[in-house]
């Protein structure tokens, strides 16, 4: 499967640039890959992939354990923002790092835009190399 990794890279780049308090956003494989990324400087990438994977398996283990169905969000709320991951592939799980003053309703909108906009690349590379 040819995934077009620059378009993946741009689209998370514009989210960040034309979303209000979105400070940052990644692109990972369940197994803690960096599939495409647009962090603040300072964070590393490999660490915030691997940590976001291991978010992912506890979440999906607790879900199972407490009867809860499929995960589709993990939030964490700090006193200096926001951290939210939302399944959008089963090939990529996104990251979004906000700020404290985001707003969650509107946020999550922009959110569930930008992951049927990222699945749309997946998609559209696994059309291409069926052809």
């Amino acid at each position: 499967m040819a995934i077009n990794l620059g378009k993946l890279e741009s689209t998370l780049q514009q989210f960040v640039a034309n979303t209000a308090s979105v400070q940052g956003t990644a692109l990972v494989s369940p197994d803690g890959l960096t599939l495409a990324s647009s962090l603040m400087g300072g964070m590393d990438e490999e660490r915030v992939a691997a940590m976001s994977a291991a978010m992912l398996s506890l979440s999906e283990r607790i879900s199972r354990e407490l009867s809860r169905g499929k995960v589709e969000r993990i939030l964490v709320e700090g006193e200096a923002g926001l951290g939210i991951l939302t399944s959008c592939t089963q090939e990529a799980v996104l990251l979004v790092l906000a700020d404290s003053s985001a707003k969650l309703g509107l946020l999550n909108l922009e959110i569930k835009e930008i992951v049927k906009e990222l699945s749309s690349c997946f998609s559209s590379s696994l059309s291409t190399a069926a052809v």
